[in-house]
């Protein structure tokens, strides 16, 4: 009987909920992160590293190598693909650039392609192992081709420039353009850190405060199209000053994500700042009772109101054997519990402060095991793998969770149960 590759099923689960919708895929798509996760998770699956260590593969490396390594003539729209991804100013890290590929390949259509020509590049090819990758398994590589065919009839929308936190995570931000005319100052006070502008005051009374589209700990990303990533001291003046008296075209990229929460991957330069500048603060916009009862809904959803206790690592094993032990530690460390949303979905898990606010997700291949604690029966927790891209090598975390009823935590995790079988069937 051959060996089957959940990570296959959790892929084309995800493909078929996107595929059900008519419309062009979109950012605000709720299924597009998972299915980028995913598939960054298949590519890297089996990489074997350098033996001296001196550098990480990543598939970006591999990308990057096939115009030089791969003869064929049809390279044409690839090798301008990867033309485009290296010009990006704004991915400073192989996994930026191999995230704004992956996101350019879905919208060109030529995510197959890639695939193809690495599967034809035997010196490119060596680099997975065959044991432990799909992409050097023939029984899972042609299927996982098969998969970008689908995909590849699909029509996805998505906006190339909001890429100036791929380094970072797949999720992004909220970006807007600010136009301006012409004026002397505009009354934004600056602050650079991390390669990156950052408002840190609107000033009372200036243009900027009456344009009303700029708030303090938002970022400059450009400026008349002159990408202001990894940008130095002063290099934001030094672009004004050279279009003086000119219209301005900003790409602001907003603190407050959709929700109105503060978008994740700012919040340690935020803090930074917060820090640094005492006066600085977040202007955050209030929430009322009726939205707060509306949150657990989500798209007709019914998402499960839960504490979450906190998570340990148990160690190269992830079995349930392990869970009692796992939930014991974590209530020995006496967090203070956070209110959560859980959503167990068809190919996921996924953990949201709020109705939009994602703290974590983990797909069916990463979950090991799941369970309730005997004595105390609403705790539940299960176990995930930290490294799922490279199981052999991987830790397993325990994450815990307490439900107001053990009725709710008797179906979360028969819920979970079944989607390791569903993930399956999906093969």
């Amino acid at each position: 009987m051959s060996r089957k590759e959940p990570l296959l099923g959790a892929l084309k689960a995800c493909i078929l909920n996107i595929q059900a919708d008519k419309d062009p895929i979109t950012d605000g798509h709720p299924q597009l992160t998972s299915l980028c996760d995913i598939l960054e998770i298949i590519l890297r699956k089996g990489i074997r590293q350098p033996v001296l260590g001196l550098w990480r593969r990543d598939y970006w490396h591999w990308m990057e190598q096939l115009p030089q390594q791969d003869t064929c003539p049809r390279l044409t729209q690839l090798s301008m693909a990867l033309e485009k991804t290296l010009a990006c100013k704004k991915t400073l890290t192989a996994q930026g650039r191999g995230r704004y590929y992956i996101r350019q390949a879905m919208n060109q259509k030529i995510m197959a392609v890639t695939i193809h020509h690495l599967l034809h590049t035997p010196r490119l090819l060596e680099w997975y192992d065959r044991e432990s990758s799909v992409l050097a398994n023939e029984c899972f590589a042609e299927p996982f081709l098969s998969l970008l065919l689908v995909l590849s009839q699909m029509k996805f929308t998505l906006d190339l420039e909001n890429s100036s936190f791929l380094d970072e995570s797949w999720l992004l931000p909220v970006c807007e353009m600010y136009n301006t005319v012409p004026c002397r100052e505009l009354g934004m006070v600056l602050w650079y850190t991390g390669g990156r502008i950052f408002v840190t005051e609107v000033v009372a009374g200036s243009q900027a405060e009456a344009d009303e589209c700029v708030q303090a700990g938002d970022i400059i990303d450009e400026i008349n199209g002159v990408a202001l990533r990894n940008a130095k001291g002063r290099e934001a003046q030094t672009v004004l000053q050279k279009l003086r008296g000119k219209p301005l075209s900003f790409r602001m990229i907003h603190w407050k994500w959709h929700d109105g929460s503060v978008y994740r991957p700012m919040l340690p330069h935020l803090q930074l700042m917060q820090k640094d500048i005492p006066d600085f603060q977040l202007r955050y916009d209030t929430k009322s009772n009726k939205e707060m009862s509306e949150d657990r809904l989500q798209d007709d959803r019914l998402l499960y109101s839960l504490q979450y206790l906190g998570q340990v690592n148990v160690g190269m094993y992830g079995g349930k054997e392990v869970l009692d032990e796992g939930i014991e530690k974590v209530l020995q460390q006496h967090l203070v519990p956070q209110e959560v949303l859980l959503d167990v979905k068809e190919t996921e898990v996924i953990c949201m402060e709020n109705s939009t606010q994602v703290l974590f997700h983990h797909h069916y291949p990463e979950i090991a095991s799941v369970g309730q604690r005997v004595a105390r029966r609403a705790l539940f927790a299960y176990c995930v793998a930290v490294s799922p891209e490279t199981p052999l090598t991987t830790s397993f975390d325990c994450l815990v969770f307490e439900s107001s009823s053990v009725k709710d935590a008797n179906e979360i995790v028969s819920r979970i149960a079944a989607g390791f079988r569903n993930t399956e069937w999906f093969v």
